[in-house]
């Protein structure tokens, strides 16, 4: 997620604990939907909709506080 930006998201998991807890829970969602899609007889269509759904949310939070430090340490 966000190649470019490797660098930067290293230093703001360090440095800000709001984008470190977002950024977990980002991947935490991101490791639940390929569990919940590798068994497709006990997964939910809509839990993994949902979670899609707040997983792109959380994406966009982290992208914005990306682009917010990259103007701030220019």
């Amino acid at each position: 997620m966000f190649p470019e930006y490797r660098s930067l998201i290293s230093k703001l998991k360090q440095d800000n604990a709001h984008f470190s807890k977002v950024f977990e829970e980002h991947n935490a969602i991101d490791h639940e939907i390929l569990r919940l899609e590798k068994d497709p007889i006990t997964s939910n269509i809509n839990e993994i909709d949902l979670l899609k759904r707040k997983k792109l949310k959380l994406k966009d939070e982290l992208y914005i506080m990306l682009k917010q430090a990259e103007t701030t340490t220019e």
